[in-house]
């Protein structure tokens, strides 16, 4: 069972985090005037580079001589073969579905509403998850929703960057390609099925939103 909660945990805290940066850095690119085209291919870059490519990338910041990774080592907070690597990894290939989804929806949004709360005098960390935030609801739980379902078949980032150790890091991507590598056909079709299933769920709920939006 250790691929199903480690997959659980993985996806859960990698959308958690891949939202925030998302909300944060659809608001900015959203407010540019200048670059924003560069801005946007940089944020865009994960989702079409290939994951292993992604992965690599991010050896260089976390490895133990990478930009990051020698001073985390320091610290006690190595990312390289531990879970925090795959969680890392599982965000930062969801990252830009949910960012485009927000940038979207904040692109979207009526201006007179924030300017009517600045007229009212809210400050502009209130405006942003009491007006923008809860008016682009629907946007912002659709790329949640993407998010989690990309996080949870995260493969290539996660197998460069965490490994696949059984009962560690092995995430239910990388179970089933330990179960075909082994020629283990019964483990393949569960870890398949489960994985399909989640996915399909995640799917019903995005289109049951898109519905209600509409």
């Amino acid at each position: 069972m250790s691929p199903i909660i480690i997959s659980l945990k993985v996806t859960v805290t990698a959308t958690a985090l891949a939202s925030l940066a998302g909300l944060f850095a659809a608001k900015q690119v959203v407010k540019l005037k200048r670059g924003r085209a560069l801005a946007d291919g940089l944020l865009t870059l994960p989702m079409v580079l290939p994951p292993t490519v992604t992965g690599f990338l991010l050896l260089l910041i976390f490895g133990r001589n990478g930009l990051l990774g020698n001073f985390l080592f320091e610290v006690g907070f190595p990312v390289v073969f531990t879970l925090k690597g795959a969680v890392i990894a599982a965000a930062v290939v969801s990252f830009p579905l949910m960012y485009r989804a927000a940038r979207g929806a904040f692109e979207a949004l009526d201006p007179s509403l924030v300017e009517a709360a600045r007229t009212l005098g809210c400050s502009e960390i209130y405006i942003f998850w009491k007006v923008i935030v809860p008016c682009c609801s629907h946007g912002v739980v659709s790329g949640m929703v993407l998010t989690f379902a990309r996080a949870l078949g995260e493969f290539g980032a996660t197998s460069m960057l965490a490994g696949n150790m059984p009962g560690k890091t092995q995430t239910m991507p990388l179970a089933i390609y330990s179960a075909v590598q082994g020629n283990h056909r019964e483990s393949v079709y569960i870890w398949v099925a489960i994985t399909a299933g989640i996915s399909l769920v995640s799917i019903v709920l995005l289109n049951l939103i898109t519905r209600k939006d509409r």
